[in-house]
């Protein structure tokens, strides 16, 4: 028995001798081969201790060439945003991909796992509704399909985690906030579409708690995925019964900060750092339209390049038969200053 470890089909191909077609062949369906072609094989299969992976156990996937691209509600812009990226890549890489959203709903996301299967795609980059999946489904469809999880990470079914450190967002931030006005107050939605919204908020109270400063977050009504318009309702109401404790308020994402700087416009408070200013207000994600808010959105941006090229990376090496061990990448956001704070 060989110690050498084979790693992936091609170097079984080059060690038995057998061409990678036949082999691929073999292992779809081991009658499709001629009698002595399958001795010669299996004959080189317990000389060298190879097992061939799932994912290379099933090359028909990656013949189609065609790739997933599956986000929780395609029409929120950060969504769309990666998705684009990611599309992009696929394309540049000669592979077709196909774009799915779920639409904030469990049973729509197992449809689209379902859809896919029929596909027989090479590979699949999905960001799970998170808490709201079927987790049954989704462990399955990743044993199944060669998949990389992003933005939202589900235990670890996937080949990998790829996505942005949302606890190093809200850290920054709020450190920058302290350190140049009031500590700022936390504003959210009492049930978040997307479960980092709890992990940002975890992040502001873990701050406030090292700077010395009392939280104080404010949770408004509101389901789905209509932020702004939460945003504004929840402001006006925050606005009207004086919650906000400092001048400073910090939105758990940008959708809630565009919805605030409106409900602020409405009642005629100021937004922004000049003296005439009534109060700062910030974001986080990096929203593709936060520079055009009125004042600009202060904002800590995804990386949406290095989110989009790690999963789309990763993705590729493991339909080529290089799956790594399994392993989170979460990327840092960037401080953009603006009007707004």
């Amino acid at each position: 028995m060989s110690e050498n470890k084979i790693r992936n089909m091609e170097e079984f191909s080059a060690k038995s001798g057998i061409s990678r077609p036949t082999v691929s062949k073999y292992f779809n369906n081991p009658d499709s081969v001629r009698s002595a072609t399958r001795t010669k094989i299996e004959a080189a299969i317990e000389k060298y201790d190879y097992r061939p992976n799932i994912y290379a156990m099933n090359q028909n996937r990656k013949l189609t060439k065609n790739v997933g691209i599956v986000v929780p509600f395609l029409a929120d812009p950060y969504f769309a945003e990666i998705a684009r990226n990611l599309e992009q890549r696929c394309i540049d890489a000669g592979y077709r991909p196909t774009m799915f959203s779920a639409h904030g709903d469990p049973a729509h996301e197992v449809e689209i796992l379902d859809s896919l299967r029929a596909l027989k795609p090479a590979g699949v980059l999905l960001a799970p509704l998170g808490r709201a999946s079927d987790k049954g489904a989704l462990e399955k469809f990743c044993a199944d399909v060669p998949t990389l999880i992003f933005d939202s990470s589900v235990d670890e079914f996937g080949l990998a985690f790829v996505g942005s450190d949302n606890f190093q967002f809200t850290s920054h931030i709020s450190d920058y906030l302290c350190r140049t006005g009031e500590p700022p107050c936390f504003f959210e939605m009492k049930t978040p579409a997307n479960p980092n919204a709890h992990r940002r908020r975890q992040s502001y109270l873990d701050a406030m708690a090292a700077y010395g400063h009392t939280p104080h977050v404010i949770s408004v009504d509101g389901e789905g995925w209509g932020f702004e318009e939460i945003g504004r309702l929840g402001g006006h109401l925050a606005l009207s019964e004086c919650q906000f404790q400092t001048n400073t308020i910090l939105c758990s994402n940008d959708r809630l900060a565009i919805g605030l700087l409106t409900a602020c416009y409405e009642r005629g408070v100021k937004v922004g750092r000049g003296p005439d200013c009534s109060i700062r207000v910030a974001g986080q994600d990096g929203h593709p339209h936060s520079r055009y808010t009125c004042p600009p959105l202060t904002t800590i941006s995804h990386d949406y390049n290095a989110v989009s090229k790690h999963a789309a990376e990763a993705l590729f090496k493991a339909i080529d038969g290089h799956v790594e061990p399994w392993k989170s990448t979460r990327i840092e956001g960037k401080l953009i200053l603006r009007d707004s704070a």
